[in-house]
């Protein structure tokens, strides 16, 4: 097995809480934000976004789509920072430990082009990152494979020397599928003691 060389951090609830849900179950009730899911694919406008379309014109557009629920849609844009929440400091601090030991670390986040600019003007800590592969300047998501192949090109790094970290399964094996190792996040403890069993974290 060869060395691990770079540690590739996914950002939603691996560094930051990503929890829609819980924004909209304090402005509107778990009740109505219940329908609201079910009636308005907000998901599929975050995908959107994700992939570079700009988030207040796409959540314009939704409420255009779906005027009796405009109000509630807007909830997704103005309080956009309250779902991204809270920091996970055990983990910001595991990056900043790699970092220290000379370790390269990498981004590799679904996320907006907007809305990665809002969550780096709210963390300083998204800017420490050697480089950040973000799928909104992309246009690929993950699970697709040329967002990993984009990081593979831009850093010379893949297969066993990358050791990728995020809390979706489906993301998880499509890293694995590429020869990657990885940790599918649930616990900071159990993520750092992988890495130190791994030699990777002294």
């Amino acid at each position: 097995m060869s060395k691990i060389k770079a540690v590739v951090f996914d950002i939603g609830n691996v560094l930051v809480g990503w929890q829609p849900a819980r924004v909209y179950d304090e402005f509107i009730g778990p009740e109505r934000r219940r329908a609201l899911f079910e009636a308005v694919d907000l998901e599929a406008m975050n995908a959107r976004v994700d992939r570079g379309a700009a988030l207040g014109d796409s959540v314009e557009a939704l409420c255009e789509a779906h005027p009796d629920w405009a109000a509630e849609i807007r909830i997704w844009h103005d309080h956009w920072d309250a779902m991204f929440a809270p920091v996970i400091p055990e983990n910001v601090a595991l990056l900043r430990a790699l970092k220290a030991q000379g370790v390269p670390v990498f981004a590799l986040s679904n996320f907006g082009v907007d809305t990665f600019a809002r969550a780096q003007a709210a963390h300083d800590f998204l800017h420490e990152f050697d480089q950040s592969f973000i799928s909104g300047h992309l246009g690929a998501l993950k699970p697709e494979p040329e967002i990993y192949q984009a990081l593979e090109a831009a850093t010379r790094f893949w297969g066993e020397s990358l050791f990728f970290i995020d809390d979706r399964a489906e993301n998880i094996a499509a890293a694995r599928a590429r020869g990657w190792r990885a940790h599918h996040f649930a616990d900071p403890a159990a993520l750092r003691r992988d890495l130190s069993e791994l030699g990777v974290l002294a």
